[in-house]
């Protein structure tokens, strides 16, 4: 689906690694500071390069990633995958931090809360966390029904915090969840991510 890893250094440094389908597995590094952008390309548009009636690779898209802000210090990292069947994805290519979000998600738990809700208890560890609880906000949201109840509180087991919170379905099916813990604006901890189904 591509032919080329394009990224556009901190430096303002246009750079292009073409892609190969390598006899082993093959990881490359590209450190650089508050990227650009880069992204997955196909800059082969010629049919009579591929010169194939089904899968017309000269027609496949490509993807740009463009920070928005800066990202700070990290690198680009490029991972092709051998494989013999051009019908799998063997190309992988995404941005990785020198210093990443610490805190994470160690444990959910879910019973039934109050008035008919569900009630949703998480234990997060790690990084920020175990210094400076003062600081730290809970952002939880669904895509449907309502949250009630948001509590963030230090647990002095783990040296981590607990989120709990309610969630009123409003007698959906399917209500899609999203928590983060957050230092200002700032993200401390990865995002949780749930599917609660009836």
């Amino acid at each position: 689906d591509s032919d080329g890893l394009a990224m556009r250094s901190g430096r303002d440094e246009e750079i292009w690694r073409p892609l190969s389908n390598p006899r082993e597995l093959q990881l490359s590094y590209f450190n650089d500071v508050n990227p650009r952008g880069f992204g997955l390309m196909q800059r082969e548009r010629d049919f009579f390069a591929y010169d194939d009636l089904e899968s017309h690779f000269e027609k496949r898209p490509s993807l740009w990633a463009e920070p928005i802000g800066d990202w700070g210090e990290g690198q680009v990292q490029l991972v092709e995958i051998p494989t013999k069947e051009e019908i799998h994805d063997n190309i992988v290519a995404f941005w990785r931090p020198k210093d990443p979000l610490n805190a994470r998600f160690a444990k959910t738990n879910i019973g039934a809360g109050s008035n008919g809700t569900r009630r949703f208890v998480m234990e997060t560890v790690g990084g920020p966390l175990t210094s400076d609880q003062n600081a730290v906000t809970p952002n939880v949201s669904a895509n449907k029904g309502d949250i009630h109840n948001l509590v963030l509180q230090p647990n002095p087991q783990t040296g981590g915090m607990r989120l709990s919170f309610e969630l009123d379905t409003k007698g959906e099916a399917l209500v899609e969840l999203r928590a983060q813990l957050k230092n200002s604006d700032n993200p401390i901890s990865e995002t949780w991510l749930y599917r609660w189904t009836q």
